[in-house]
């Protein structure tokens, strides 16, 4: 009786919802499966690409899968790097300027390395090329992610801190109701624009040209690459109409329910006047699947970890208590030999280096020089120009609760969008203008990076403070004095911040934006971008280092000496925060 009487509740409890969940776990586990069967498949460096648009569901799924499984080795690498950074002031003098270092080097720079390393680690089988792909677009979405999660932690208030010490929490219990939660915000709206940041080279992740041989892997990317090359416009126009409908899916079941859900770990003192909503995140919370993992699978393996920290604390702290001179001397020796050899393998690397970068001959440093100017003149015009639109915009729709409900989610797709996938489109109305790719590749690299100032100067203005709008009014400021007094001031700090990852985008960009394949003639701007393009394509390594090298100096020096002032400036004399 117990046995049926379980059954007719369990089969009451059961709901569309549960259905729909259920048929959703069995398509992605077949996806994934099926992923999976082509990733240990025997190796083939060029796939053939259908062009077709029937073939275009199954390129797009392996996309998303290359995209997810980046995002899931940037989220564990970001909870480490920026936690180690954060509480370790030894480490993070050297961790934070070596993560600015790596967000400049562009993705043509670590590509070489990774693909030939692990085509060498797995000779017989696609592995290493897709986890070369992998890598590749982890090197687009990481950077962004650890610099926030970094600055969450930095930022937490010390008066939280001190409740932690007061109820004795331990590190797993301060890590999981006090950090995770406080940079939960942060993390998800970065991550947002992180898998923007990996989608952006993903014709270049999935298909690229190392000297004379050529790699390709069926992906949208490769399918988009292919389109172009062979100037077939009816399949570009597919690939971006697939490509659009998987963002907006992943927009509205994903990071549209996530944004509601991290709702809840906002720290304020006033509750928001609009709540966001999500109707994917109320039929999630509605499943009794979902309930049942939850409380069969989640919450026994939470419990059975709680007290495993609590001991393993324990235990730290009592062998600390008990150590040895003995222990000391080995604990030093592990942390000599481990110093000894990153030392060694850093002057192995930097030999390597030097080894190809005076294989340059003088003329091509002279070259790269030029190329350095020219391409920094189009990230400055890129920058400017797409200011002048973007922040009236954003201070329209940031000041208005009506326009932000309609452009805001929209805004979010179409910045999603990896912009080399238009290139070819827009290039090709340019040159229908008589226009040239000299300064085309300015309107290339706006494509790309003007939503980080959009983004930013939106959130600036959203975070204006209604009682100085309120002032402004009854003081009846003209639009010029509002301007000036007010709106400016107050977007001042996110404005920097969108430009700095507004420049570091456009930087990105040139190698795509200098260098354009459209059917069987390229279009080459005289730059650095173009110069990496071809020399990765012509296997000139000893050019490709130093073009990467020159890049990332200025890029740095800039972050240093320009930006960083920049930002003291914002947060010293137009930050509102107390």
């Amino acid at each position: 009786m117990s046995l049926i009487r379980s059954y007719i509740k369990l089969s009451r409890k059961v709901s569309w919802a549960d259905i729909l969940i259920l048929i959703s776990i069995l398509a992605i586990l077949y996806g994934v499966i099926h992923f999976g069967q082509n990733f240990k498949a025997e190796f083939k460096p060029l796939a053939e690409i259908d062009l077709s648009p029937s073939a275009l569901p199954e390129y797009t799924f392996f996309s998303l899968v290359r995209g997810f499984a980046a995002y899931g080795i940037s989220l564990i690498f970001t909870l480490v790097y920026g936690y180690i950074a954060a509480y370790n002031r030894r480490a993070e003098k050297i961790m934070i300027p070596l993560l600015d270092i790596l967000q400049s080097i562009p993705v043509l720079g670590f590509l070489p390395g990774l693909v030939i390393a692990l085509i060498a680690v797995f000779p017989h089988s696609n592995i290493g090329l897709e986890l070369a792909a992998i890598l590749m677009i982890f090197t687009g979405q990481v950077w962004n992610m650890t610099f926030s999660f970094y600055r969450s932690l930095q930022s937490i208030p010390n008066e939280l801190r001190e409740a932690a010490k007061v109820y004795r929490l331990n590190w797993w219990l301060r890590f999981t109701k006090l950090e995770l939660p406080y940079s939960t915000m942060g993390l998800v709206w970065n991550s947002m624009m992180s898998m923007a940041g990996g989608w952006f080279f993903l014709t270049i992740s999935e298909a690229f040209i190392i000297g004379d041989k050529d790699f390709r892997l069926p992906g949208i990317g490769s399918y988009m690459s292919a389109a172009i090359q062979n100037g077939n416009v009816p399949a570009m126009i597919y690939a971006v109409i697939a490509m659009s409908l998987m963002i907006i899916t992943v927009d509205q079941l994903l990071w549209k329910p996530l944004v509601v859900w991290a709702q809840k770990f906002k720290f304020e003192e006033t509750e928001s006047a609009v709540t966001p909503k999500s109707k994917v995140l109320d039929i999630l919370r509605s499943s009794h699947i979902i309930s049942l993992v939850r409380e069969k699978n989640i919450s026994p393996i939470i419990q059975f970890l709680k007290p495993l920290a609590s001991i393993k604390q324990k235990k730290v702290n009592s062998l600390q208590n008990r150590v040895s001179a003995f222990q000391r001397f080995l604990k030093a020796t592990v942390v000599w030999t481990f110093k000894i050899i990153i030392f060694l393998a850093g002057l192995f690397g930097s030999y390597k280096l030097f080894g190809l970068l005076v294989s340059v001959n003088v003329g091509e440093w002279k070259t790269i020089g030029i190329d350095l100017f020219l391409t920094f003149f189009r990230v400055l015009a890129a920058v400017v120009i797409g200011s002048l639109w973007t922040i009236p915009a954003g201070v329209a729709i940031g000041m208005n609760r009506r326009l932000s409900k309609i452009f805001q989610p929209v805004i979010q797709v179409v910045a999603s969008f990896p912009a080399p996938m238009l290139f070819p489109i827009v290039l090709l109305l340019l040159m229908k203008l008589g226009g040239s790719i000299e300064y085309g590749s300015i309107l290339l690299m706006m494509l790309g990076t003007q939503w980080y100032i959009l983004f930013n100067v939106i959130a600036g203005a959203m975070a204006i403070p209604s009682d100085l709008r309120e002032a402004a009014s009854i003081n009846r400021l003209s639009k010029k004095l509002k301007w000036k007094r007010l709106i400016l001031p107050g977007i001042f700090p996110a404005l920097v911040t969108g430009w700095v990852t507004a420049t570091g985008g456009a930087w990105n960009a040139s190698i795509v934006a200098e260098y354009v394949h459209f059917g069987s003639d390229i279009l080459t701007a005289t730059g650095l971008g173009a110069k990496i393009t071809l020399a990765t394509d012509s296997g000139n390594f000893g050019v490709l280092a130093a073009s990467v090298i020159a890049m990332s100096t200025t890029v740095v020096l800039i972050n240093r000496f320009f930006w960083k002032k920049l930002y003291i400036l914002a947060e010293e004399k137009y930050g509102l925060t107390m």
